[in-house]
């Protein structure tokens, strides 16, 4: 899968869990800040992500996640 697809699958995720819809969302969005998503909202996404890519994300990596960037690098790791 490449970048552009995960990023558009996490686009619509993200969206889903956000009050309005962000449009804008990039690689440089900050989840907290720009997105105004807190810790239980981080964690809900996260397993939104395990459910969608059929992968699971240990508690651990889940307070490196604080931009969409870093959900993309983290994904392409896992090699979805």
């Amino acid at each position: 899968m490449s970048r552009s697809d995960i990023l558009q699958i996490v686009k619509k995720i993200l969206e889903r869990f956000t009050q309005e819809k962000h449009p804008n969302i990039e690689e440089d969005t900050i989840l907290s800040t720009d997105l105004g998503l807190n810790s239980f909202d981080v964690v809900n996404i996260v397993v939104a992500f395990e459910d969608e890519f059929d992968i699971e994300i240990p508690d651990s990596d889940i307070k490196n996640m604080q931009s969409v960037k870093d959900i993309l690098d983290y994904m392409e790791n896992q090699e979805i």
